[in-house]
């Protein structure tokens, strides 16, 4: 597999190939589950449809300049949001097109880039579509920098909704580093941040041991002690998080703030989605940088991988995995397209020379003034 990668200096396109190895048991068990996934990945600025055809497991790759947080389309909100440098980007569902694009047969659902929102350089991490049954959509932000939850309008960067209590003023500053958030019957519920500060860049002093999850309203403090937390998720009438720093997805007791550990992965783990019994997790080498060095998952560095890791939350065990050899050295966001056997990307510019599907849609001749 290759993509159009990052420019080079003389602005001719960086290639770069992305090879990949998955078990037997990863193509399988998107089969079994009837559904395909969206993956991130910040470093690489791509989206990936991994979805399963005749041969095995196919790849659709589009370049988001950033990509980051992902939303996923769902009844009555017909796009996917792609949270991206300084902008989020929003793709159109067409099932009817992805069945005619060649080969004939190979997609079932295609998604178009249409129209973006300029947010400005905000660290957009996460974002979720939220609104219960007869409710207009609105799409929620963790808007990082800020250190707030947020809002679209068109006539702001965005509208701050929510920030944790023990942030003090609205700044572009990040003071705790939020990223992440959890939705529970169409709201936020609860979100992550690596440390309760209310300072410039503070989250960085003590972040193997300062994470926690907070309630979204009072702002309660849910659970705490984590290393660089990501990726909370309200599933099945239990609240998950990804204690990212250990490599390990975990259950949260509300009561008492206790932990479970679901399962431990070989990787930075980041980005989550659960699918009835299944979660699947994604994993990332960590960088030497300031602020990967000195986690304790380092401690197995040469064993990390970057990919998906699918768990079985009833046993903890890890039943597949999807691992990107080259080409793809972080994982930031998956979520799943249930009822989704193939899918079909259009990125941010579907004409850049070498996109993998170049999709055109026009009217009918006759249909147009």
């Amino acid at each position: 597999m290759s993509g159009d990668g990052p420019k080079s200096a003389g602005g001719a396109p960086a290639w770069q190939e992305a090879r990949f190895r998955s078990t037997a048991s990863f193509p399988q068990a998107l089969h079994e589950a009837g559904c395909s996934l969206l993956v991130s990945t910040y470093q690489a600025g791509k989206l990936v449809g991994i979805g399963v055809d005749g041969s095995g497991l196919s790849f659709s790759f589009q370049s988001f300049d950033q990509a980051m947080g992902v939303a996923v389309a769902r009844p009555g909100v017909p796009e996917v949001a792609v949270g991206a440098r300084g902008q989020i980007w929003f793709l159109r569902e067409d099932s009817q097109i992805a069945a005619a694009i060649e080969p004939r047969g190979r997609f079932d659902r295609a998604y178009l880039s249409r129209r973006t929102t300029v947010t400005g350089p905000i660290h957009c991490h996460e974002v979720a579509w939220g609104g219960g049954a007869g409710e207009e959509p609105e799409l929620w932000v963790v808007n990082t920098l800020f250190s707030c939850l947020a809002t679209l309008d068109p006539e702001y960067n965005f509208v701050p909704r929510w920030r944790p209590p023990f942030v003090s003023a609205l700044a572009a500053e990040d003071r705790c580093h939020l990223n992440g958030v959890a939705m529970r019957e169409g709201a936020p519920a609860f979100v992550t941040a690596m440390a309760q500060t209310d300072h410039p860049g503070g989250w960085r002093e003590r972040k193997n041991e300062t994470g926690c999850v907070i309630a979204v309203g009072g702002g309660e403090i849910v659970s705490d002690g984590l290393a660089m937390p990501h990726s909370p998720r309200w599933h099945d009438g239990k609240l998950f998080v990804l204690d990212s720093g250990r490599g390990r997805l975990e259950s949260v007791h509300l009561d008492s703030g206790n932990r479970a550990t679901v399962a431990s992965l070989p990787g930075y783990a980041r980005g989550l989605a659960c699918h009835g019994h299944l979660a699947f997790v994604g994993l990332s080498r960590i960088r030497e940088t300031a602020v990967f060095g000195g986690l304790p998952i380092a401690e197995q560095r040469d064993e990390l991988i970057c990919g998906v890791g699918i768990v079985d939350l009833r046993t903890g065990l890890t039943i597949g995995t999807l691992e990107f050899e080259s080409g793809v050295e972080e994982i930031f966001d998956v979520q799943v397209l249930p009822d989704t056997r193939c899918p079909v990307l259009s990125g941010e510019d579907p004409s850049r020379p070498g996109a993998a599907h170049q999709i055109w849609v026009v009217p009918s001749e006759g249909t147009s003034s």
